[in-house]
């Protein structure tokens, strides 16, 4: 357990900045990180086989962060092998996106949305991962600073069968709406640039197809809920920063995330909104910090 903390401390440590410090790291440890770990390993003994985790939340809600944690503990303290899969590692290359831009609908160029990720590509990697007779398999990944896929040869290589697969991303599990949802503008993007509704028509009908084969895989859900949509922007303008300060590449002005959330919005909304159907439920107050855990 001794080793466990201190890998867990160490990890933290990495994600801090001297002005986005983490708070009451082992009490969150030893509170609500290892009795989800224990839940989980209770899951993955039941099922007996690869065990499929869909983690979403807000953007900036901490997803990747908590994936990573989860990963050390599991493998720390029960030994098993843990893959996390990121939804935005299968965003659909810059050139995929302007072509659907120009054939459906300019907002298509922007990532983000349902029918901006390769669908077939992200099927095929969580159902290799989930193979009896597991081989070896190499994880895109996605620089955000270019908004660009990057070569083959920068993507992860799984060569151990893993008995849990960690999927986080800001839409995964969500559902698609009612036409009538749909039809009332939640901002003004939608109000102003996607009058005729063929914008939103299309993500929801992705979501109702293609990403509803993916979803129906997930043996159990994690939902990271926010204290409120003014959260998301403000810990998404965080991210952010950090981007810039990790990367060369190109990163956005706050003008411009204010209007990348409005791409988000809907879903993220609607998220919030059936929070409930998901299995585990972690509550995070204003200061980022997990409050409580709903099993």
């Amino acid at each position: 357990m001794l080793s466990l903390k201190k890998k867990y401390l160490k990890f933290i440590k990495k994600q801090e900045t001297k002005k986005d410090r983490f708070r009451e790291n082992l009490k969150q440890l030893d509170h609500f990180y290892l009795p989800l770990c224990d839940k989980l390993f209770e899951t993955y003994k039941a099922k007996g086989s690869p065990l499929l985790l869909g983690l979403s939340g807000g953007q900036g809600s901490g997803k990747s962060t908590i994936s990573q944690i989860l990963k050390i503990i599991l493998n720390y303290k029960f030994n098993l092998k843990v893959v996390c899969l990121s939804i935005d590692d299968f965003y659909k290359t810059s050139y995929e996106r302007k072509k659907m831009a120009k054939l459906i609908h300019p907002l298509f160029s922007t990532r983000g949305v349902p029918g901006t990720h390769d669908c077939k590509m992200l099927l095929n990697t969580i159902k290799t991962l989930l193979k009896k007779r597991f081989n070896f398999i190499k994880i895109p990944k996605f620089d955000k600073s270019r908004d660009n896929r990057l070569n083959k040869k920068y993507w992860k290589k799984i060569k151990i069968k893993p008995n849990i697969i960690i999927f986080e991303g800001w839409c995964v599990g969500a559902k698609h709406q009612t036409y009538k949802e749909l039809k009332k503008p939640i901002n003004i993007l939608e109000k102003k640039e996607d009058t005729k509704l063929t914008w939103r028509k299309k993500v929801n009908n992705e979501l109702k197809t293609s990403y509803k084969k993916i979803y129906n895989l997930l043996d159990k859900k994690i939902y990271l809920k926010v204290p409120g949509f003014k959260y998301v922007l403000k810990w998404r303008l965080l991210q952010e920063k950090k981007l810039r300060n990790k990367s060369n590449g190109k990163s956005m002005t706050n003008e411009e995330i204010k209007r990348f959330i409005m791409f988000y919005e809907r879903i993220t909304k609607n998220m919030v909104k059936n929070y409930k159907n998901n299995d585990f439920i972690i509550l995070l107050d204003k200061k980022h910090k997990i409050k409580s855990i709903k099993f």
